[in-house]
């Protein structure tokens, strides 16, 4: 493994900020491709922080048995100021980071580092797999969501990285200073990976995406396969109109009674929403299908979300 650093600036005070990137290659000549992963981009999204240290001790032992084919490179911290503070933003500027990339962006010391990352990515990588997690509010099942202008591309690489789902997007303004988008945009693959709820690690789901990780990188021939995995899932392909979701009513106090991962029949309690009067009202699902999302922070506002169902076909 060798670590280089590819953006540093220093601090007013206390230690300068600095974006890592740790490299894993085949010691003989690659024949794989070079395969980058990133995560910390918001900085309360621990899960791909543990997914990276999972796979960096992994990618160790596979380089020291000639296993690797290609390259990997590991940005573990992308953010470092807002994982050193726990916060999705930016400390004291108050930036969203993955709002900066591309060219219409005000000069700024958030926008010289994501410049920087963007820049260094698109040199050593021919695919991306971007790590996030959801927001304190909500919780959700591992999936790939893919913008619809790319869906040809990124589909079949999505399908092996054991996710339970793939959402396929319409493109957006908001997704236009994204990472994935400027480098989907330059002709660079990129997966972003969405899984549980931010300042939390959810090893079960964690393990689940390492182990796709582990068959992307052998089935794009960057490390060395084995004997083929047959415990990848083989996700379900959500199109903008396949996902129902389920908003709140009013304010109030959402408890939910139904987990994460269950398949709802269409008049199921998926909880009660409790309002200032101390009304209660049953949140009951609109249709059959997979609840993916679901609200774990009760406090909810009036039209916020509270789960999201991919509707189940019928035939």
């Amino acid at each position: 493994m060798q670590s280089q650093c590819i953006f540093a600036t220093q601090t007013p005070v206390g230690p300068p900020v600095e974006i890592i990137r740790h490299s894993f290659s085949a010691n003989a000549k690659k024949t794989g491709k070079r395969v980058s992963l990133v995560t910390g981009l918001h900085g309360d999204e621990l899960e791909g922080l543990y997914i990276c240290h999972r796979l960096m001790g992994i990618l160790k032992e596979r380089e020291a048995q000639n296993a690797l084919q290609g390259e990997v490179h590991v940005y573990p911290a992308a953010n470092p100021q807002a994982l050193d503070s726990g916060t999705r933003l930016w400390p004291f500027f108050s930036v969203d980071i993955n709002r900066t990339f591309g060219e219409n962006n005000t000069p700024s010391l958030a926008v010289d580092l994501s410049k920087a990352l963007l820049a260094d990515l698109k040199s050593n990588s021919d695919l991306v797999v971007d790590f996030h997690a959801c927001n304190l509010q909500l919780m959700e099942l591992p999936q790939i969501r893919i913008i619809k202008d790319f869906e040809k591309k990124l589909v079949p690489l999505a399908q092996l990285c054991n996710v339970d789902l793939i959402w396929v997007h319409p493109h957006a303004d908001i997704f236009e200073s994204t990472l994935g988008t400027n480098l989907n945009q330059a002709k660079i693959p990129t997966l972003v990976i969405e899984a549980g709820i931010c300042l939390r690690i959810n090893k079960t789901y964690c393990e689940q995406i390492i182990l796709g990780i582990l068959n992307l990188l052998e089935q794009t021939g960057t490390l060395q396969c084995t004997e083929p995995r047959t415990d990848i899932k083989n996700p379900k392909l959500l199109q903008p109109h396949q996902v129902a979701m389920v908003q709140s009513p009013n304010a109030g106090l959402f408890v939910k009674s139904v987990e994460i991962g269950q398949a709802l029949q269409k008049g199921d309690k998926i909880g009660d929403l409790i309002d200032s009067s101390q009304k209660q009202k049953e949140i009951i699902a609109p249709c059959s299908g997979l609840l993916f999302t679901l609200r774990e922070y009760p406090t909810t506002g009036q039209g916020a979300p509270l789960a999201r169902i991919a509707i189940e076909e019928t035939s």
